[in-house]
Formats: C-alpha cells, structure tokens, sequence
C-alpha cells in the first residue's frame, strides 16, 4: 500500500519501548513540524485554492496530533523538552537538486512530505502492532489511519503538478535513497529513527 522499499524491523520497537520518553518527544515535535511545513506550502503557493484548503485542514490536524502527544506524556509523567533536529526529514530533503522551476519545487516538497507520512505510518504500526500497552498501541493505530491519508494527498497533489510518468520517476528514485538511509537507522527511540 505505502510503497515503501524497506519494512522497518521488529528489533526497533523494543528500542523504542525503552526509549519512550524520547520517541515521544520525537513524535511531538514531529507533528509540529509536519503543521509547519504545511503551513508554509500555503504560504508560498497561496494561489492555489484547493491546495491550500486541504493543507490547513493538515496545519490543523497536525497540531491537534501534537496535543494529544503532549497531553500523553503529561499524563504520564514526562515533559516534552526541548527540539532536536530531524535529520531523516533533513537528508530527504537534500535529495531533489534545488531547482528555480516553482512547480517543480512544489513536486519535490509534496514527495518528501508523502514519504515522511508513508514512514510514519509504517512504524506506527509496527509499534502499534508489538505494544503491550493497549493505549499506547490504539493511540498509534488511530494516528496511523490519519498518515495514510496525509501521504496519499500528497502524493496526489504532486501527480497533479507535473505529468505522472515524471513524477513516479521521482518517486521511485526518492523511495530508494529512502531504503538504503533506513538500513542504516532503527537503533534510536525515534519515530524516523
């Protein structure tokens, strides 16, 4: 369904069970993050009606997710801290060359925010489906449902801008660089860790 190259390994969970404070403080700041961008693709393509529409409807949403992962933590105890920096989200983003075709930069920002919902909801279940924590596991479950209609907007919304056989091109080489940079992840309680 998601397209994903590389299924997040099972080991992962038990290292994000143990680091649950930090997974969900990643997962906050994420979700922040995810409005923020959101938000800016308004910003800067603010003429494009039924995109901007559905990315408030995502700003919100986002934010709304933020909420219920710091009411979780507080409820159990934990402070959310301070941000850190994404680098799985940072080193997708330096995979498309930059590029002065404004459509073209809108394809490249649409893939990269797809594929960081795809990997979000992947591991959420993973999570949701290794957890021994019934909230825990149907909290993840219920955020799962909403990553896979933000990554499938996305990716719609890129399908719309620029002629499909190119923009599955791009797809197909970002998913990719994509799987060979999760090899090389799972040992950190983060949510793209």
């Amino acid at each position: 369904m998601l397209g994903l190259k590389f299924e997040t390994e099972t080991s992962w969970v038990n290292v994000a069970k143990d680091g649950l404070q930090q997974l969900l403080i990643d997962h906050a700041f994420a979700e922040q993050k995810a409005a923020a961008n959101a938000m800016s693709i308004t910003i800067n393509y603010s003429e494009e009606t039924a995109l901007v529409k559905d990315m408030i409807d995502i700003a919100i949403e986002e934010m709304e997710h933020f909420k219920m992962v710091h009411n979780l933590m507080v409820e159990r105890g934990m402070v959310l801290g301070q941000a850190s920096k994404n680098d799985y989200a940072l080193k997708l983003q330096k995979f498309f060359p930059k590029t002065k075709q404004r459509d073209e930069a809108l394809v490249h920002r649409l893939l990269v925010a797809a594929l960081i919902e795809a990997r979000s909801c992947e591991r959420f279940k993973v999570f949701a489906d290794h957890m021994e924590d019934k909230e825990l596991s149907d909290f993840y479950k219920d955020l799962m449902i909403s990553e896979a209609n933000h990554y499938t907007l996305f990716l719609g919304y890129a399908r719309k801008y620029m002629d499909k056989t190119i923009v599955n091109e791009k797809w197909e080489g970002l998913l990719a660089f994509e799987a060979d940079m999760m090899k090389e992840r799972g040992g950190t309680a983060r949510i793209h860790g």
